[in-house]
């Protein structure tokens, strides 16, 4: 095979992409994300070895989560910036290790490489199948996976100037976990809920970071057509680079536009005073290769998901930012200070004829922690009177494939005394369905992005203690779950870590969960898979 990878759940076979990944990367990339992934641990020995304090490591933190965050499913394309990051992480873990005097280290932390052939030839002896063990290298790959969701959500909350030392360290200590073959298959499975801790903890730092700087998600509406200016659509995660591009772009006639994972931007108070916010264009990630041909004007991808574009003329009025890459699309560097100059984007924008309306109407959502404990009373009265029955639980991804119609015949089919709560692109499979409401409540309660399922977590404890219940699991909620990519996984393992059992994930369970890993996560936490939407539904009413 010239590459493996494993990690989403569109994998090939369910097993692994052995030529090509179905997410569009090749063989170069993958085996340059496979040694990124090295050197971050070679970096992580390093540090635990040498004992070194992670707040006098700055920089260093700072690329180690950008590191893991470009290996994330549709974030990075670009073999030659992942290549450059390559060498500047072997750079800061040489500088690291020079300070360190008297310590033994492995092959991670020492390696060198002299070209892209090197690397080439160093990644296929590194990669996911070097760990021979079937169930540690299942484990292990666990554990990275989280990582990587972990690193993109401290990330996020490091643009806006929160940090925590102690996921800081966790990232080091679990990177390096990886590498010890001292450890057996339990001290793993320890490590893998001691991941999803630390999950909470990087979901909690971005929501104080988000809150404190937008404010407090309200219930908002937000319009899906479309204006006759010229226009920037913006897709992915990052707050600030939205921020950013809404002040450049003031008064300059053009109007921007979300898309996918940004719509709950309009949720914010913060991004309501500005009036070339108009609203969302198109649906999900992977509808991108159709809705970017209708909308005209440049693209803006600040993180993932980025599906590689079939037409040149469209590839051509895609930018990229932050940890996001695709060869042949320009990448908007931040200065020192983390400014981006969006001119250029702004600039094609002016050239470009407005966006064709594929839709009309509003969408609404802001149901994140506060606004829900809001109307706590009502919600309250509602499930004692019997009114709402039970709540669902569907965060998480979206995805391409016709099984995930399950997630949208599911919504239509639950019982009208029921109560959706969601967060992710996942919500695309029924935000725009005609669900009703109970009492005034909305059916369908989206919180935010995928890392907006803590509020979904914080929703479930506060029931939990309205209710003055022994056990999360004891409340009138059900899991389930579709996953896509690691963002997903840092999210399952922050749940279980939360002590909630019986989630249901799909559409397949992940192909890098060996069976006796699956087993273990069987029996312990009751996950399991989906079956036919009525067999399901009868199930979790049940």
């Amino acid at each position: 095979m010239s590459m493996f990878c494993f990690q989403c759940q569109e994998t090939s076979k369910g097993t692994g992409c052995e030529i090509k990944g179905v997410c569009g990367k090749n063989e170069e990339v993958a085996k340059l994300q496979d040694l990124l992934i090295y050197v971050c641990k070679g970096i992580s020995e390093v540090v635990t070895k040498g004992k070194l304090e992670t707040d006098a490591l700055g920089e260093v933190n700072y690329e180690v989560l950008k590191s893991l965050f470009i290996t994330i499913t549709n974030v990075n394309f670009d073999e030659l910036a992942i290549e450059r990051q390559i060498v500047k992480m072997i750079g800061l873990r040489d500088g690291l290790r020079n300070k360190v005097t008297g310590t033994k280290f492995g092959d991670a932390a020492v390696f060198t490489v002299a070209d892209r052939a090197s690397m080439l030839d160093k990644a296929s002896k590194v990669g996911v199948l070097a760990t021979e063990n079937e169930d540690v290298r299942s484990l292990r790959e666990l554990i990275t996976y989280g990582l990587k969701g972990m690193a993109a959500y401290t990330h996020h909350a490091l643009n806006i100037g929160k940090e925590n030392n102690e996921i800081y360290g966790f990232v080091y200590e679990a990177l390096a976990a990886t590498l010890d073959d001292s450890l057996s298959a339990d001290e793993l499975v320890a490590l893998t809920l001691k991941t999803g801790q630390f999950g909470v903890a990087a979901m909690a730092l971005l929501d104080e970071a988000n809150t404190s700087k937008y404010g407090n998600p309200e219930i908002t509406n937000v319009n899906v057509g479309v204006r006759s200016n010229p226009c920037i659509l913006i897709s992915g995660h990052d707050l600030t680079d939205l921020e950013q591009l809404l002040n450049q772009t003031v008064g300059t006639g053009v109007d921007v536009y979300t898309h996918n994972e940004m719509l709950p931007a309009h949720y914010y108070p913060y991004f309501k005073k500005y009036d070339n916010l108009v609203g969302n264009y198109g649906n999900s990630w992977w509808k991108q290769v159709s809705e970017f041909e209708t909308f005209n004007g440049p693209i803006l991808f600040t993180t993932n998901c980025i599906v590689p574009p079939k037409s040149e003329e469209v590839r051509g009025r895609i930018f990229t930012s932050g940890a996001s890459g695709y060869p042949g699309c320009l990448h908007i560097e931040a200065d020192s200070n983390g400014k981006k100059n969006f001119s250029t984007v702004i600039e094609m924008a002016k050239k470009c004829p407005p966006p064709t309306e594929i839709e009309t109407g509003t969408i609404t959502g802001g149901f994140a922690h506060q606004q829900v404990f809001a109307i706590a009373d009502k919600v309250v009265d509602a499930v004692k009177s019997g009114a709402i029955k039970k709540f669902f639980v569907m965060a998480g991804c979206d995805g391409r494939m016709k099984s995930r119609e399950y997630y949208t015949e599911f919504a239509k089919k639950l019982p009208k005394d029921t109560v959706i709560l969601t967060a992710g692109c996942a919500k695309y499979r029924y935000n725009k369905l005609s669900l009703g409401d109970i009492g005034g409540i909305p059916r369908v309660l989206d919180a935010g992005q995928c890392n907006d399922s803590y509020s979904l977590a914080v929703i479930a404890l506060k029931l939990k203690e309205i209710f003055a219940l022994e056990d999360v699991n004891e409340l009138p909620i059900a899991y389930n779950i579709a996953w896509y990519e690691q963002k997903a996984v840092i999210v399952l393992l922050a749940l279980l870590y939360l002590g909630v059992k019986n989630i249901h994930l799909g559409s397949t369970l992940p192909g890098f969960l060996s069976p006796n890993v699956a087993k273990v996560l069987v029996e312990t936490f009751g996950i399991a898979g989906i079956g036919t939407v009525e067999d399901d539904i009868k199930l979790f009413m049940a």
